[in-house]
């Protein structure tokens, strides 16, 4: 029996093995052959411990999927329409390459909302992992505080843009949804700033 088919773009969000990078990669076996992987771990001189691990993920996925190693640049992927399923592990890794390279604040979330619309508006299913980070230790620096933050709001524009969004804790998931939608309904007001389809409001802080 064929599985159903995945919606245009699927947000898996949890904590550290919460499972969902492998709910990912099962979601994406299940559609087909036609998948690629598109990885923004970067690799580190002299990390032996990260190779080990990129080199253990890639080993675990189907030799036919294509992987794509790519830190910043998430778009050249999502515009091919030759790629099959796009699985996008992570934007976790994606932000703390984009603050790396000193794109500012801006610039990341102006990027952020332009892949998202172009992740929703794929034929083929797109499926993007991210962490959330913003429910453990508060960060004892600066840096780490705009991270946290940053990531929070990447999130929002990425659930924003997604047919639906799942929150993994202990391997089991939770669907999140729109909370002014979920209090009101189809009357739910516009949010401050909303744009015609909805995509351009500001993220809540």
């Amino acid at each position: 029996m064929r599985p159903p088919d995945l919606p245009s773009l699927t947000l898996l969000l949890g904590g550290a093995r919460s499972g969902k990078s492998r709910l990912a990669e099962t979601l994406a076996a299940r559609q087909g052959d036609r998948v690629t992987y598109l990885a923004t771990s970067p690799r580190i001189d002299g990390d032996d411990d990260l190779d080990e691990r990129i080199e253990r993920h890639r080993t675990q996925r189907p030799a036919s999927w294509h992987t794509v190693e790519s830190e910043v640049d998430l778009a050249a992927t999502l515009r091919d329409d030759d790629a099959g399923l796009v699985l996008v592990d992570c934007l976790t890794l994606w932000v703390n390459n984009m603050v790396w390279r000193d794109h500012s604040p801006e610039a990341i979330m102006d990027t952020a909302r332009h892949d998202a619309r172009l992740a929703a508006d794929r034929t083929d299913p797109t499926i993007v992992v991210s962490n959330e980070v913003g429910l453990g230790v508060h960060p004892d620096t600066e840096l780490g505080r705009d991270y946290r933050d940053l990531l929070g709001r990447v999130n929002q524009v990425w659930a924003r843009a997604a047919d639906r969004t799942l929150f993994l804790v202990a391997g089991r998931a939770l669907e999140l949804h729109d909370p002014v939608t979920l209090l009101f309904g189809r009357d739910a007001p516009p949010r401050p700033g909303d744009g015609p389809n909805g995509s351009e409001a500001d993220p809540w802080t």
